[in-house]
């Protein structure tokens, strides 16, 4: 789930290029116009639902969503408190629920994968979704071997969020 087709190109390119087949199970929720935030704020609950029924154990739950001018634990905090309205317990340990947290939206982590130095203010939509490719895949290393000093500490928090997750898919 995201909140525009430059979240969808980067997150499927990253996928892909750590080893996921990305075949027709692959079911992506891109907001709409309008709200791209509150959509996927809004969306959270169901689909957690939906990986919580029948998918449950086999597979796992992607949610990129922009921190705009809150904190990554203002964001995750409101993520919950959508679970908990919905009667739904948060998201545990053991669950293949990866959120990452943009601060303040794709375009940061891309100017950043560009060997730019950024600050994590907003920039501007590129031409093309497919340009982000060659530097997501620098991504793919970076996350393991460690991000440069200068990366964004929602950059960090992601490639966190990913060895987080990715150990429970093995016992999938």
């Amino acid at each position: 789930m995201c909140e525009d087709k430059q979240q969808e190109v980067f997150a499927r390119h990253f996928l892909k290029k750590r080893g996921f087949i990305l075949d027709r199970n692959l079911r992506i929720e891109i907001c709409p116009k309008g709200a791209t935030e509150q959509f996927v704020r809004k969306r959270h609950p169901a689909e957690v639902r939906a990986y919580r029924s029948k998918n449950y154990l086999s597979g796992m739950l992607v949610v990129l969503i922009d921190a705009d001018r809150k904190t990554i634990e203002e964001r995750l905090n409101q993520l919950d408190e959508a679970l908990r309205e919905n009667s739904q317990l948060v998201r545990q340990p053991k669950e293949a629920i990866a959120i990452f947290i943009l601060k303040r939206n794709i375009e940061t982590w891309i100017h950043y994968l560009l060997d730019e130095t950024v600050d994590e203010t907003e920039y501007s939509k590129l031409n093309n979704e497919s340009v982000c490719k060659p530097y997501v895949e620098n991504l793919v290393n970076q996350c393991y071997q460690g991000l440069n000093k200068n990366a964004p500490p929602s950059l960090e928090a992601a490639c966190g969020e990913l060895q987080r997750t990715l150990p429970l898919l093995n016992h999938l």
